[in-house]
C-alpha cells in the first residue's frame, strides 16, 4: 500500500497522486506557495483520493478562502465513507475544526495523536500557537502545546519540520535553551522552511537578540517567496526589530512593502492583525498616527472579518474600531462576543469585551479607567491564541497609560514583571522608569 512521507498508509492507487500530494503537504507544512496546485495534481490522477481533497481544505481555509474550504472538506467526508480509521480520523478532525467545535476538536486532536504521532497535518494544527489548542481560551494552553510536542518527539526523530515546531512550543513555554538547540538543528537541516524561519525570529524575541533576528531574517526574506504564506508575517517580525532598534524608516519600509492589505500574503486573520499590530505599536513608540491606514484596516474588518470569530483577529478588529472612534459598532461585537461566550461557542469568554472597554479608554484620554481595566486582565492574554510577542501589544499598551498618567511605580511593576530575557519595550516613555 502507498504511504506519505512519514510512512502512513494512503487510499490510493496512483502512484503519481501520491507523489503530488506528498508535495503539496511538503509546501503546506513548509509554507510555501504551490501546495493546493499539487493536491489539484493529486486530485486529477485519483479523483475519489479523500486525503488530498482534505488537504486541500485545510490549505484553503488557512488562506481565508471559507466558501473553497468547506467544499473540499465536504467532498473529502463523501468520499472518506469506509476508509481505514487513520484517514477517517484525520477528515473527521478538521471537520470538527472547521465546525469550530474547540472541546471535542481538542480531544479528538489528543485520541488521534496517541494513535498516529506521525499524522503531521494534524500535528501543526495541534502544535501552532492559533491552532486548536492556541485558541481554546485555556489558560496554560502554552505548557499544553509543549507537552504535546514533548510526547510526540520520539516519533520524528531529528525531522526538521518537527523541530520547528517544538522549538516554537518550547519557545513559547519560556523553555529557551531547548528551543534554541532544536530550532538551529532544524534552520541548519533545512534552510528552506518558513516555519522554521518562523521559530527563530521567536527565539531570538523571547531571548533579547534582536541583532540576530535581524540579520537571520533579512537574508531570509530575501529569498522567501512574496507569496509566501509567512512572507508578510515574517516581515512583521522584522519590522518589530526595526521599531525597536528606533529605525522608523525601515520598520515603514516594511509595512508598506509587505504588511499593508493588498501586499501582505496570508490569511485574513493574519492580514488583520499584523497590519494593525504594527501600526499600534508604532504608535506606543511615540510614532504618528495614520488614521488612512487605520481607516483602511476599520474597512477590510468590515468585510473580510463582520463577525467574531478568532480570538487575535478579533483583538485587532476590536483596536481599528476604538482608534476609528466607531463606538457603537465596538460595542456591537463585543456584545456578539459575550452572546457567543454564553452559548460556550467563544473560547476566551468574557476577556477580549472586557478588553475593548479598555481600549476604548485610552482612546479617549481616560488613563484611569484603561490602567485599572488593562491591570485587571493582565496575564490572561493567553486565552486569545497567538504568541507571547503578539499579546506583548496588550501589556506595551498598560506600561504607555501608566506612563502617561505619571503612575511610574505602577509602570515599573508591570516592567518587573514581563518575562526574563524577551526583546525590549517600544514605548516611547520608557526611560523614565529606569
Amino acid at each position: 500500500m502507498l504511504a506519505d512521507r512519514y510512512d502512513l498508509p494512503l487510499s490510493t492507487t496512483s502512484s503519481a497522486a501520491r507523489d503530488a500530494y506528498v508535495r503539496g503537504c511538503d509546501l503546506a507544512l513548509t509554507l510555501y506557495p504551490g501546495a493546493v496546485e499539487a493536491f489539484d495534481r493529486a486530485i486529477a490522477f485519483d479523483p475519489s483520493f479523500a486525503m488530498a481533497h482534505a488537504a486541500k481544505a485545510q490549505v484553503l481555509m488557512r488562506q481565508g478562502n471559507v466558501a473553497a474550504g468547506r467544499e473540499a472538506l465536504a467532498t473529502a467526508k463523501d468520499l472518506g465513507i469506509g476508509l481505514p480509521e487513520r484517514e477517517a480520523g484525520h477528515i473527521a478532525f478538521f471537520d470538527q475544526v472547521f465546525s469550530g467545535r474547540t472541546d471535542a476538536a481538542v480531544a479528538a486532536l489528543h485520541d488521534h495523536l496517541t494513535a498516529w504521532p506521525r499524522d503531521a497535518l494534524v500535528v501543526a494544527v495541534g502544535g501552532n500557537p492559533n491552532g486548536v489548542i492556541g485558541g481554546s481560551g485555556r489558560h496554560g494552553q502554552k505548557h499544553q502545546i509543549s507537552v504535546l510536542m514533548d510526547g510526540l518527539a520520539p516519533h520524528y526523530g531529528d525531522d526538521p519540520w518537527f523541530l520547528a515546531y517544538h522549538a516554537m512550543a518550547l519557545s513559547e513555554d519560556g523553555q529557551l535553551a531547548a528551543a534554541r538547540q532544536k530550532i538551529e538543528k532544524s534552520v541548519t537541516t533545512n534552510p528552506t522552511n518558513a516555519h522554521g524561519a518562523h521559530g527563530f525570529a521567536h527565539v531570538c524575541y523571547e531571548s533579547g537578540e534582536p541583532d540576530t533576528a535581524h540579520a537571520y531574517l533579512s537574508s531570509w526574506l530575501a529569498t522567501y517567496p512574496h507569496d509566501g504564506f509567512f512572507h508578510g508575517h515574517l516581515s512583521w517580525h522584522l519590522s518589530l526589530v526595526e521599531l525597536q532598534a528606533g529605525n522608523w524608516a525601515e520598520a515603514l519600509r516594511l509595512y508598506r512593502d509587505a504588511i499593508t492589505i493588498g501586499r501582505h500574503s496570508g490569511g485574513p486573520q493574519q492580514q488583520m492583525s499584523d497590519a494593525t499590530a504594527f501600526l499600534w505599536r508604532s504608535e506606543l513608540a511615540g510614532y504618528p498616527r495614520d488614521l488612512t491606514a487605520w481607516r483602511a484596516m476599520y474597512d477590510y474588518a468590515k468585510t473580510a472579518l463582520p463577525r467574531p470569530g478568532s480570538g487575535l483577529a478579533d483583538l485587532h478588529v476590536l483596536l481599528a474600531q476604538a482608534v476609528v472612534g466607531d463606538d457603537a459598532g465596538l460595542d456591537e461585537r463585543a456584545g456578539l462576543m459575550e452572546k457567543l461566550a454564553c452559548e460556550g461557542r467563544y473560547p476566551s469568554g468574557s476577556y477580549l469585551p472586557e478588553l475593548s472597554r479598555a481600549f476604548m479608554a485610552f482612546e479617549r484620554g481616560d488613563l484611569p479607567a484603561a490602567i485599572d481595566a488593562l491591570a485587571r486582565l493582565h496575564g490572561q492574554s493567553d486565552r486569545i491564541g497567538g504568541s507571547r510577542a503578539q499579546h506583548d501589544l496588550i501589556e506595551f499598551t498598560l506600561l504607555k497609560a501608566c506612563i502617561d498618567a505619571g503612575r511610574l511605580v505602577e509602570a515599573q511593576r508591570v516592567l518587573s514583571a514581563r518575562r526574563p530575557g524577551a526583546s525590549g519595550v517600544p514605548v516611547a516613555g520608557i526611560a523614565s522608569l529606569h
